[in-house]
């Protein structure tokens, strides 16, 4: 049998982590970020509906925003703790500008949830415009209460 690589992110100490933005890898032009939104291993989970109303905002948002040419993939974490980003050709700096930026636009964001139909999405009766405002409140929060280093703490 062949050795199976473990994968990079594995090795990050997920007890010692604490909400942020990360850059989690970088392949080749792509780079992927890590949005870290709650503590990794607590009850503290963001629940289905907040993650899934939050993935359909910001991804529908950041694709329309200044870096929507560059924007790969927006993503959930499957342990309910944050999202990837991964976007070609990355600026840290400019990243950061358009994740908060996106951010204050689900803030301000009024009515439906984009895709919020059984036509769009494949469960769209569990989309709450107000878990995601909540969330996007919260993750903004985050950001500001510490520097954003994109490193990984040792």
């Amino acid at each position: 049998m062949d050795t199976i690589k473990r994968i990079a992110s594995f090795s990050i100490n997920h007890d010692k982590l604490l909400p942020g933005l990360y850059v989690s890898r970088i392949d080749g032009d792509i780079t992927t970020y890590d949005l870290r939104m709650r503590r990794p291993n607590t009850d503290d989970l963001i629940s289905n509906s907040a993650l899934h109303s939050l993935e359909h905002l910001f991804a529908t948002y950041i694709r329309n925003g200044a870096l929507s040419d560059q924007i790969i993939y927006f993503g959930p974490m499957g342990c309910q703790t944050g999202f990837y980003l991964l976007v070609r050709d990355a600026d840290n700096e400019a990243v950061l500008r358009e994740v908060r930026l996106t951010l204050e636009r689900i803030l301000a964001h009024e009515g439906p949830v984009f895709g919020a139909s059984s036509r769009e999405c494949g469960n769209y009766r569990n989309l709450s415009a107000q878990a995601a405002r909540d969330e996007a409140q919260r993750y903004l929060e985050a950001l500001e209460a510490r520097p954003v280093t994109f490193r990984y703490e040792e």
